[in-house]
């Protein structure tokens, strides 16, 4: 596997690579490996603590290391997968990520599993960006849309299809299987890549930003990890303000250097574009709506309607199978070239808000029922919203940048799925408190100190409204942000056309 092509030879005639489809099912495979590891780990959280002792720390830091390597990698996965090739970069991130997987099916200590973890998460970087880098290196503009699409359908069939996989094979293997089923998958997928997808880099020589890479990794390493720890430790404790103010700060001096410097991995003056930000807007309020609903339906369903965290997870799969459903058919690249990427983006965003809205008014006392048409709704508006915005992130920055795109995607998914669950959170937490009189941060402590039945009903219909306060705000903003992303978009269109 050699990084000697040049940028040029990756897009072949008008139409793209020849064996573009088949590409994109290596890379969409390569990427659902990922993704599914995102969600696998949480039903075999008995086992872990079974098998290998393993505290409520331990366990913590086993989901945590995972997503915090990851994310705080994906800036400078990107920009490595720019500078020394997006083929080299795929097939190393294989490599790395199966060598993970191998290590944590075999841990023997809590220790050796959260080390293993991280060295997954470092895979998992390496394949965010440049799965969908190459997409946008092999497919013409005719055809990117319906790519992306097919893309981004990877990622809620792994939301979906986790916790399921995860099940079925505790059922029938001890824990470590979960792991190790993904070392065949990236062996095929590493033979895939090395003879089907095109080499492609940018080959203006430029030297590397080491000072931005290490700003970069440090900046968003601690915002994530105050993200991830808020809901345990209180979004105003010293234990997520410290690492905030250093993400904060840190992250303020990598857009500092980034200006300053004459080669760097992020070009600050993207942010300038009209379609970059509207796309980067409307990219985070997705995120924000869908995960931190997510967030709150899961409490719903275990402490008010009393499923198990598997019974609940499937309960919130028809948004995923929604997803899955409307991008196999090509909704979203039939949609798009008519309606424009502004209307569709607005369009798609009012869905979710609609279906925010819909779980908030339906949910709240009619059980299960109420919840499935808001979340079949919010699949549609993702189904249409989110591949528009990722071509138009993509669209807006140099196809010699793509790495870097699509860790600003990545980025900026991580930085909605931690904002919703923190806005939302609060929201639900403050109108909890005001509502049950009891001296209780959350709903099983305040069951826990009820006096009787009566007390228990009242303090859950306290839970349900507040969820459905909480659930309208989440609906209001997300709106609010679809009609925001929308004019800048009309806005930067109108102004290319001039």
């Amino acid at each position: 596997m050699t990084a000697s092509t040049t940028e040029s030879q990756a897009l072949t005639a008008p139409g793209g690579h020849p064996q573009r489809w088949l590409v994109l099912g290596v890379i969409c495979l390569a990427q659902l490996t990922v993704l599914l590891d995102n969600t696998v780990l949480g039903v075999a959280i008995p086992s872990l603590t079974r098998e290998l002792d393993a505290s409520t720390a331990d366990i913590q830091w086993m989901i945590n290391a995972y997503s915090l390597v990851q994310s705080g990698l994906l800036l400078t996965a990107g920009n490595a997968a720019d500078r020394y090739g997006r083929k080299l970069m795929l097939g190393t991130g294989l490599v790395v990520f199966g060598a993970g997987s191998l290590a944590a099916g075999l841990a023997q200590t809590s220790g050796q599993l959260i080390a293993a973890r991280a060295g997954m998460g470092i895979g998992g970087a390496l394949l965010m960006t440049t799965t969908l880098a190459v997409i946008v290196q092999i497919f013409d503009d005719s055809e990117r849309v319906k790519a992306i699409a097919l893309w981004s359908t990877v990622s809620s069939l792994g939301f979906a299809a986790g916790p399921l996989i995860g099940g079925v094979m505790l059922d029938h293997f001890w824990w470590g299987a979960i792991f190790l089923v993904n070392i065949p998958v990236a062996v095929i997928g590493l033979v895939a890549v090395v003879a089907l997808v095109p080499e492609s880099r940018h080959r203006a020589g430029d030297r590397p930003d080491l000072p931005g890479a290490l700003l970069s990794t440090a900046g968003m390493t601690a915002l994530v990890w105050a993200i991830i720890t808020g809901p345990e430790h209180g979004w105003t404790s010293a234990q997520v303000v410290v690492p905030s103010l250093t993400g904060a700060v840190v992250l303020g001096a990598f857009a500092l250097w980034e200006l300053r410097t004459e080669h760097p991995m992020l070009d600050m003056h993207f942010f300038r574009n009209r379609t970059f930000v509207g796309a980067v807007a409307g990219a985070i309020l997705v995120a924000f709506g869908m995960t931190g609903s997510l967030f709150l339906l899961t409490q719903h369903l275990q402490f008010v309607l009393g499923y198990g965290p598997l019974d609940a997870g499937l309960r919130t799969a028809p948004l995923a199978l929604t997803v899955v459903a409307l991008n196999l058919t090509g909704l979203g690249a039939r949609v798009l070239p008519r309606l424009g990427t502004p209307a569709t983006i607005a369009l798609g965003m009012a869905l979710v808000a609609a279906g925010l809205a819909a779980i908030a008014v339906l949910g709240g006392r009619n059980g299960y029922g109420g919840m499935l048409l808001g979340l079949v709704v919010m699949g549609a508006g993702v189904a249409l919203s989110m591949p528009a915005m990722a071509n138009a992130v993509m669209s807006a920055i140099p196809p010699e940048k793509a790495g870097v795109g699509a860790g600003i995607n990545g980025t900026l998914a991580e930085f909605g799925n931690g904002l919703g669950v923190a806005v939302l959170g609060a929201v639900l937490n403050s109108r909890f408190a005001s509502l049950v009189a009891v001296p209780a941060a959350s709903l099983p402590a305040a069951l826990a100190a009820a006096e009787g039945p009566a007390d228990r009903a009242r303090i859950a219909d306290a839970f349900a409204s507040s969820l459905q306060t909480s659930q309208l705000v989440g609906a209001a903003a997300v709106l609010a942000g679809g009609l925001v992303a929308a004019l800048l978009l009309r806005r930067a269109e109108r102004d290319s056309g001039a």
